[in-house]
């Protein structure tokens, strides 16, 4: 949005001020009276996120309603991936959130780039594998073995389809046309 903090009412009253440091109380300016919390803004240098379906200009329908408009906005860049890309994309045929190209900077094809996680309305998160992300996060080891396997011990995303998306995943959205 441009300003450099937003108030958050509802977290007065919380310990997050004992974790965070870009968070602190402030007075209403106008009551004098009225306390929130003030939250210093981001401005992140690069937003990346998966869609259900794009265009080439960078206009994006997101499927669900999100702060990733929110996102857009504040980043310096945006990048998305999208499950499919079409010729042209408008604000009445997204379905959910939809960003405006003019916030993205790059839009990429890759069809079950959600993965492991869902993608609304087209597949569910993949518990299996979750539960494996989930305990590979425990501790740095295992973490760095999850990276070396899925991460960086494939080629390109069609290897990573091809290997770790399950195949009734992968039939469901052929025979849908996908």
């Amino acid at each position: 949005m441009g300003v450099p903090y937003v108030p958050i009412v509802a977290l007065v009253g919380t310990d997050l001020l004992k974790r965070r440091d870009d968070m602190v109380i402030a007075v209403d300016p106008f009551d004098g009276k009225t306390k929130s919390m003030v939250a210093k803004a981001l401005r992140p240098d690069v937003a990346v996120f998966h869609a259900q379906q794009a265009d080439r200009q960078g206009n994006v329908s997101c499927g669900y309603e999100a702060e990733v408009v929110i996102l857009a906005e504040a980043s310096k860049h945006v990048i998305v991936t999208a499950e499919t890309i079409v010729e042209r994309l408008t604000e009445k045929e997204a379905a959910g959130a939809f960003i405006p190209g003019i916030h993205v900077d790059a839009v990429a094809h890759a069809p079950f780039g959600a993965h492991p996680a869902g993608c609304a309305g087209l597949y569910g998160p993949d518990k299996v594998h979750m539960a494996q992300y989930v305990g590979a996060s425990r501790d740095d080891a295992s973490f760095e073995e999850y990276l070396r396997t899925y991460v960086l011990g494939v080629k390109d995303h069609d290897e990573y389809v091809e290997r770790f998306v399950p195949r009734n995943w992968r039939q469901t959205a052929r025979a849908a046309g996908g």
